[in-house]
């Protein structure tokens, strides 16, 4: 049976055959492809010869109806910022009605009552839908590392005439039905620049090159065997650390289309929900627009709550989470502080470094920040890049800046207690062990550097803290030629000795013995003396520590570093040792 007699058996379910000009009007095929379906479907035994569907018919569909349905609702839902800071993606609101809560009682409609719910980030708030929807939750506590791929592969056992819904989606008629005959996938007739697919004559979904435009990718898509065994097997293959970042949709793929028919639904009747601007494009009403972000925004820059739009992610960063937008003809960049910042950063000791360097060429002055909250907004710097610490040109210009800001010996009022921070971290810990077997042993050996730290004279002043080559931005102004550089995130920043922050770069950029040496003597010119190259070695042990302590507490929040997190307590041993090792060379 092809997809047209299928559709035109499934037609005649609902509608009894009165003539082939109905139904081809019903079933929206024409009046050929009509005639030649009820000839086959007559043929193979589905339809008798006033076109009622057969006994044969029944049990085929009874075979083929769904059986259950999997919501994939585990992500951050990255690109619905500031919205994700307080709300996962599936309880969105749209009309009243959270949008996991219709995609439930759409399947309710449809008669599948056997429902998974695959959760992660925020997972407490889907609690309710055991007791009040009968659906059972199973988690994806790798929410954070890993793309919905990972999320169906925790439950591909459970495939098998089956929908696989993602929990973005608000759909004004029930894309759901309790008769099913064939495996699809759901595109929208929207054309989409970012999708990889196009519906081509045969209903196959094809793949187009990656300028070209296809049709919108809903995700809905409704499994039979024996795709779903196709998929669970690949789901198998595909979950592990090289497809971290990969969508489920990946498994649909043979060659240049996917194994799965399409299902072309109306856009105007299934909308994804990926950004703030959607969501207020579909409810202005919606309680999830009351954003103190974007009341901040509109507050800070003399405008209306709507005039704020372009709104777009930025990268995750390993404390904030940021998003550009656009207001008054410019564009701006709005820091929102990640989970758990609020007991790593004073913020009102944040202000008071940003009111010390204005105007002074460090970075780019704030337009607004929020000593209470830590919100702040910087305008947008086009065309800029990152600092390669791979480059030895652009190593050259960084400490060049790093020094001059040093040599300023600017004064704050609070100190960045590198020991005190690291006793802090693992305070948060709340009486949870670290994972690492030898830590206390490690924690010993690096606190027993402090002497030799304390009893040497340090040029005291106020210090980046974090400036790791991320920080450091080049970047050409409108109207000039020449690339500038400036420092960006002071939020560490605190009185200590500035050559910790050489310790802190060379942490952040996984260095090598080697390369640590190098950036030092660049640094230095090339005139580091022994006593002060050990006392910096003391510090990336110190440094490397401090952030272990670090990502393990943000590790406890479910934010993993992966590689980061494991070097940075390498750093505390191994650097321990090659401290020790100049230390009994110059006693010598």
């Amino acid at each position: 049976m092809n997809l047209q007699e299928s559709d035109i058996l499934r037609t005649l379910l609902y509608e009894p055959f009165i003539n082939q000009r109905i139904l081809a009007e019903t079933s929206r095929h024409s009046l050929a492809v009509v005639n030649r379906s009820l000839k086959r479907l007559m043929d193979d035994g589905y339809l008798d010869e006033r076109a009622r569907l057969t006994e044969k018919a029944k049990e085929e569909i009874k075979e083929k109806a769904p059986r259950n349905a999997i919501i994939l609702a585990a992500g951050f839902g990255m690109r619905m910022v500031p919205i994700n800071l307080t709300t996962p993606k599936a309880l969105l609101e749209v009309n009243e009605e959270k949008l996991i809560d219709r995609i439930i009682a759409q399947l309710n409609d449809a008669g599948v009552i056997d429902i998974t719910v695959v959760v992660g980030f925020m997972k407490e708030s889907f609690e309710y839908l055991i007791d009040e929807k009968g659906v059972e939750l199973v988690v994806n506590e790798e929410y954070a590392e890993k793309n919905n791929l990972h999320s169906l592969a925790l439950v591909a056992d459970r495939i098998h005439n089956t929908y696989i819904v993602p929990c973005d989606i608000w759909c004004d008629r029930n894309p759901f039905n309790s008769t099913e005959l064939y495996s699809w996938y759901m595109v929208s007739d929207l054309v989409d620049e970012e999708s990889s697919v196009r519906v081509n004559r045969k209903m196959e979904l094809v793949t187009i090159p990656e300028k070209d435009a296809g049709n919108a990718m809903i995700g809905i898509a409704y499994l039979l065997e024996p795709e779903a065994a196709i998929i669970r097997e690949r789901l198998k293959q595909l979950d592990d650390n090289k497809h971290a970042e990969d969508f489920w949709e990946k498994t649909l793929y043979r060659k240049d289309r996917m194994i799965v028919q399409a299902r072309v639904a109306r856009s105007s009747d299934v909308i994804e929900i990926n950004t703030y601007e959607q969501l207020r494009d579909l409810d202005f009403d919606s309680n999830h627009l009351k954003s103190d972000a974007i009341h901040a925004i509109a507050a800070a820059l003399g405008c209306k709550d709507t005039d704020v739009t372009d709104i777009r992610v930025l990268k995750q960063g390993m404390t904030n989470r940021s998003f550009q937008f656009r207001a008054n003809g410019e564009n701006y960049i709005m820091r929102i502080p990640g989970e758990g910042t609020d007991r790593l950063i004073n913020r009102k000791e944040e202000a008071e470094v940003f009111r010390t360097i204005s105007g002074l060429g460090l970075c780019d002055d704030p337009v607004y920040i929020n000593p209470e909250n830590g919100y702040k907004i910087t305008k947008y710097l086009d065309g800029i890049r990152r600092c390669d610490a791979e480059s030895v040109p652009d190593l050259k210009r960084c400490m060049e800046k790093l020094k001059a800001f040093h040599e300023m010996k600017l004064r704050v009022d609070h100190t960045f207690d590198i020991f005190g921070q690291i006793e802090r971290y693992e305070t948060l810990w709340e009486g949870s062990p670290s994972v690492y077997k030898d830590y206390r042993k490690t924690k010993a050996n690096v606190l027993s550097l402090r002497p030799f730290i304390d009893g040497l004279k340090k040029g005291w002043c106020l210090t980046h803290i974090d400036a790791v080559p991320d920080n450091f931005l080049f970047y050409t102004p409108d109207g000039t030629t020449k690339e500038q550089l400036q420092l960006i995130d002071w939020e560490y920043s605190g009185m200590q000795d500035p050559h910790v922050d050489i310790a802190m770069f060379c942490i952040y950029s996984l260095y090598s013995k080697r390369q640590c040496d190098r950036l030092i003597d660049i640094y230095f010119d090339g005139a580091c003396d022994k006593t002060t190259r050990t006392k910096i070695y003391c510090y990336i042990a110190v440094c490397g520590l401090l952030w272990s302590n670090w990502c393990e507490y943000k590790r406890k929040l479910s934010v993993e570093f992966g590689e980061y997190s494991l070097c940075q307590y390498r750093f505390a041993k191994d650097y321990y040792r090659y401290a020790k090792e100049l230390m009994e060379s110059e006693e010598e």
